[in-house]
């Protein structure tokens, strides 16, 4: 018994950082040590690098942490999330009537008799089921190229001058509509399409001048994000799969946008069945909508094999845009959240990311 004595009880987790700490504005009904020891480890080494982590939570910033030499109004880069920012503006355009969801897509290669890829209709390239062959691989985290596929051929080789082109070049290697593959080059056409539309004329800087102020009166400033950026090929298409940058406060903005089915304070910027059109499950793939991943068990990326968002973990209607190397703009309706976390992460690296977002997710009330 006195030998007991001098044993210390088992030590607890160890206290939260200063710097998450001081991040933490409001708990937001979590317990506060625990998210922020959670906060530390979206920061710690084993993750790559955490550049911004926001926690919104009823429209308010709650919490907020940035990687050294990173501030709150630093443009980011989004990489796949630019996905959602391609879809919202297409979703403008359909509200204005200059293009039309269940018609062929209007890509003159596509047009010609006997052409099978006129049957390729606007709603199937937004659900990611045009049947074209595009291959995906990332490239690697250090910058080079991992092995030459359709979107690398697209974005850095030689492709690059004219990207719509060459993804509208390619044939059929599905019928339309039959199989799900997530496509750089999918976002890439629908980009040249919103610039057919608002520029005829073929002209790189007046299709780049057209686009660029759409994307700004239309979806960028209504939405808040007047940090946001979108990146050009020579041609003057947007690169709407990769080339979007804004500041975490502002990716965090998109994520309350799609929360509130496209309103602002009660203003309906976008139509309401637009954005439920966007979070609905596609037919070839329950987790994902148009632009945008969902919650949904056995839904899975691709290559991977493992699954997308957080089934079991978070409310069902939690949505997700998604970008390489850990780009997360997470919404949650139920729980009143949007979590956004961006940086640099090696595919290993991604998933420690992913798990410990979803055990943040998990500690707010209306979890799982």
């Amino acid at each position: 018994m006195l030998g007991g004595c001098g044993q210390g009880a088992p030590e607890g987790p160890p206290p939260p950082s200063a710097e998450s700490q001081a991040a933490i504005k409001d708990d937001g009904g979590a317990p506060r040590a625990a998210l922020g020891r959670a906060i530390d480890g979206l920061f710690a080494e084993e993750v790559g690098r955490t550049q911004a982590l926001v926690v919104m939570k009823r429209g308010s910033v709650i919490a907020e942490r940035y990687a050294e030499g990173i501030k709150p109004g630093t443009p980011l880069h989004g990489w796949g999330m630019g996905q959602c920012v391609t879809a919202l503006m297409i979703g403008q355009l359909v509200s204005d009537g200059r293009l039309r969801l269940a018609e062929s897509a209007p890509v003159p290669a596509w047009q010609r008799p006997g052409d099978p890829r006129g049957e390729i209709t606007l709603k199937q390239l937004l659900q990611m089921r045009s049947g074209l062959r595009h291959s995906e691989t990332a490239p690697s985290a250090t910058g080079g190229l991992a092995r030459q596929s359709d979107r690398l051929r697209m974005l850095y080789l030689d492709g690059r001058d004219d990207m719509a082109a060459y993804a509208e070049a390619q044939p059929l290697e599905a019928p339309a509509g039959a199989r799900f593959v997530n496509s750089a080059a999918t976002s890439v056409i629908l980009s040249d399409l919103a610039a057919r539309v608002l520029s005829p004329d073929r002209h790189p800087d007046r299709r780049r001048k057209a686009v660029g102020e759409y994307l700004r009166n239309r979806v960028f400033a209504p939405v808040g994000m007047h940090s946001a950026v979108a990146g050009y090929d020579r041609a003057g298409t947007m690169v709407g799969a990769a080339m979007v940058h804004a500041s975490a406060r502002d990716w965090a903005k998109l994520g309350e946008f799609l929360r509130h089915t496209g309103s602002i304070k009660g203003a309906q910027i976008l139509p309401r069945r637009w954005v439920q059109f966007m979070l609905e499950p596609s037919p070839r793939n329950p987790g994902y909508g148009a632009g945008v991943w969902l919650n949904r068990p056995k839904a899975r990326s691709g290559a991977s094999g493992e699954e997308v968002l957080f089934p079991g973990m978070a409310p069902s209607n939690v949505f997700a845009c998604l970008g390489e190397y850990g780009q997360y703009v997470i919404g949650s309706p139920d729980q009143l959240l949007t979590v956004v976390r961006l940086g640099e992460s090696d595919p290993q690296q991604e998933r420690l990311v992913h798990d410990r977002l979803g055990k943040l997710l998990a500690m707010f009330p209306g979890g799982i």
